[in-house]
């Protein structure tokens, strides 16, 4: 993914994320675009259509986790990503996985008192095998870098997928502060957002009319 020099959007606010032209396929086929947004400190974008238009293949490429079809996109600050399918090592424990991800993201370094300390807010055991915990259990410690270590730009892909009523109202009420300091995010939902999320502009990936192969 390209890293373009930051640009002033409305009222001099510092685009944190931008899409110029930015076009997605699958096998040939263009799921969206041409794109042309610039995401804004203090914005927040709800990426919302039908399973199967492309909600995760435009996240990953704007994480730089693949390329587009066609035009580009950038970021100008770091991100964090947190992908559908949580990327976690099943036979390592919750406490050695938070220690990997932030290890292999480059964050700084966090003592176990700092990070048992958010796994004893959610009730998470620290050396299970993360393959024993439930599904909503294993969402909030893919969640938990947000909090451990903030980074200006958010990428979340269905972050409220089994999430329970009290780790929706957290991920609200994080985002309303890190939306307030300066953050950005982007996330795809397909339910309704919970009450108190920051309102959200929306990029609607709706089903293309004669879908046409991409050119070369």
């Amino acid at each position: 993914m390209n890293a373009p020099e930051a640009s002033a959007g409305p009222a001099g606010r510092t685009a944190l994320l931008t899409m110029h032209q930015l076009v997605g396929e699958r096998q040939g086929l263009r799921l969206w675009g041409p794109l042309g947004q610039a995401l804004q400190a203090g914005q927040a974008l709800h990426v919302q259509g039908p399973n199967g238009c492309g909600k995760t293949t435009l996240l990953r490429t704007l994480a730089g986790l693949r390329r587009p079809a066609l035009g580009d996109c950038g970021c100008t600050v770091p991100l964090w990503f947190v992908g559908h399918a949580t990327p976690l090592a099943d036979d390592l424990g919750a406490l050695a996985n938070l220690r990997l991800w932030l290890d292999l993201a480059g964050a700084a370094a966090l003592d176990d008192a700092a990070l048992r300390g958010w796994l004893q807010r959610w009730a998470l055991p620290a050396d299970r095998p993360v393959r024993q915990l439930s599904a909503g259990q294993r969402r909030k410690l893919a969640l938990a870098p947000l909090a451990l270590q903030p980074r200006p730009l958010w990428l979340l892909d269905e972050p409220f997928d089994a999430l329970d009523g009290a780790g929706c109202d957290w991920l609200a009420v994080t985002a309303q502060a890190h939306l307030a300091g300066g953050g950005a995010l982007l996330l795809s939902s397909h339910q309704a957002l919970p009450a108190g999320f920051p309102a959200c502009e929306v990029l609607w990936l709706g089903p293309q009319r004669g879908a046409r192969r991409v050119a070369s």
